[in-house]
């Protein structure tokens, strides 16, 4: 259930902060919410599929922990990744 590599090179290409930029955490962000809303909609048909549910409680707590480590060395990233990916209402 990983992500299909033409849909990961678009969102490395949309959210890369200088050319072949993998490991920024803006990328890392990126790539993860869209494994989280992956596998959000594998769980509207497969309501028990426990084991990939602990995957996803793991992919959001790194998520969390890459959004507090941008919020407190660069805030201004911190904000636009918010609102470009639309995590906070």
């Amino acid at each position: 259930m990983a992500l299909l590599k033409e849909k990961k090179t678009t969102v490395i290409k949309e959210y890369a902060t200088k050319p072949n930029d993998t490991g920024s955490p803006e990328v890392q962000i990126a790539l993860l919410t869209e494994r989280i809303n992956q596998l959000t909609e594998h769980f509207k048909t497969h309501a028990k599929d426990h084991h990939s549910r602990q995957g996803l409680l793991k992919l959001v707590n790194q998520r969390r922990k890459l959004l507090e480590y941008l919020k407190k060395n660069a805030t201004n990233r911190y904000k636009l990744i918010i609102e470009r990916l639309a995590l906070r209402k």
